[in-house]
């Protein structure tokens, strides 16, 4: 099967659990208020695509490429982009629930998380350099052999990092947020 390409496209209201996405390669697109919940989008390419007000939770990203794509305003519950295409990855998330997400091994330099809901995510041996967590709930994520080198956490919440586990040399958090990187050594602070 051979893939097509789709470029400046917008497509808003469909329902693609129930009519699949046409398997191609999308290219400045926009995805508005879609629901792709379940669907496979293995071996899709998508660069410089928007998607807002989405549904893709528990679709398959197996050797999906994700090219300076944009997130708002959608539920990606239990995806596993440590199967998508590594090259060229580069994402960008903004008011997103990616709980029990998993980003495991990914190149995540640069990213920004805004406003988003992490939890139980895994980051472990993510490269998070220069990543923003900007108000994100990152209760229970893992973060395990992790680089964390000028990471932005200080407005981020909930999380729970081992610095011993992690490289985190110059990462940014709160004074609120310091218990975060306490916890593990079980000591109370007041």
């Amino acid at each position: 099967m051979s893939k097509i390409f789709i470029e400046d496209k917008t497509f808003e209201k469909i329902d693609f659990e129930t009519n699949p996405l046409e398997f191609a390669e999308y290219e400045n697109c926009k995805f508005i208020n879609c629901n792709f919940h379940n669907s496979d989008l293995s071996n899709f390419a998508f660069a410089e695509c928007l998607f807002e007000t989405c549904n893709l939770s528990n679709s398959n990203l197996k050797n999906t490429a994700l090219r300076d794509v944009k997130f708002r305003d959608c539920k990606l519950l239990g995806l596993h982009f440590e199967n998508c295409n590594p090259f060229l990855f580069e994402v960008k998330f903004e008011k997103c629930s990616l709980n029990l997400s998993s980003f495991y091994q990914l190149n995540l330099k640069n990213t920004d998380f805004k406003k988003c809901s992490l939890q139980e995510c895994d980051f472990t041996e993510c490269n998070l350099s220069n990543a923003i967590f900007d108000d994100s709930d990152l209760s229970q994520a893992i973060f395990e052999n992790s680089i964390l080198e000028k990471t932005d956490f200080r407005t981020a919440f909930g999380y729970s990092i081992d610095p011993s586990k992690n490289r985190i040399k110059k990462a940014k958090f709160s004074l609120s947020g310091i218990a975060g990187l306490l916890d593990q050594h079980d000591i109370l602070i007041d």
